[in-house]
């Protein structure tokens, strides 16, 4: 469970994006959602902080890495999903560059997946 937890989900595709928002809502996480690199940036910036971003690699303006990569070098230390259904063999260790806090998860995903990525990232936060 995901109680209060604060959560951005950034997917281009809206059958993705509702379906990891409401089960990341189903887990009691308080989501807000993105439609491009752009809005991901407006969100961080502006419905901050985070505890947990979900996000697409491919999308249109910024890819979700690049935003991270962004917020990162701002000193935004979220946790992230990373979302793909692209075969790129060089994302892996884009991900892995993130730090320990970021994971990767491959499409198609079954949102059991999702909940415990999700869940191993939050516990792993300081209280």
């Amino acid at each position: 469970m995901l109680p209060h937890a604060h959560v951005l989900v950034a997917d281009d595709d809206p059958l993705l994006l509702d379906a990891v928002a409401e089960a990341l809502t189903t887990m009691g996480a308080d989501v807000r959602r993105a439609t491009s690199g752009a809005e991901l940036i407006d969100q961080l910036a502006h419905a901050g902080p985070f505890d947990l971003v979900v996000t697409d690699v491919g999308m249109p303006w910024m890819s979700g890495l690049q935003a991270i990569r962004s917020t990162r070098a701002a000193g935004l230390a979220t946790s992230v999903i990373v979302m793909t259904g692209l075969t790129d063999e060089r994302i892996p260790a884009q991900v892995q560059a993130l730090g320990k806090d970021a994971l990767l998860l491959r499409k198609p995903f079954e949102l059991t997946e999702l909940e415990a990525a999700a869940s191993m990232l939050l516990s792993a936060k300081p209280s």
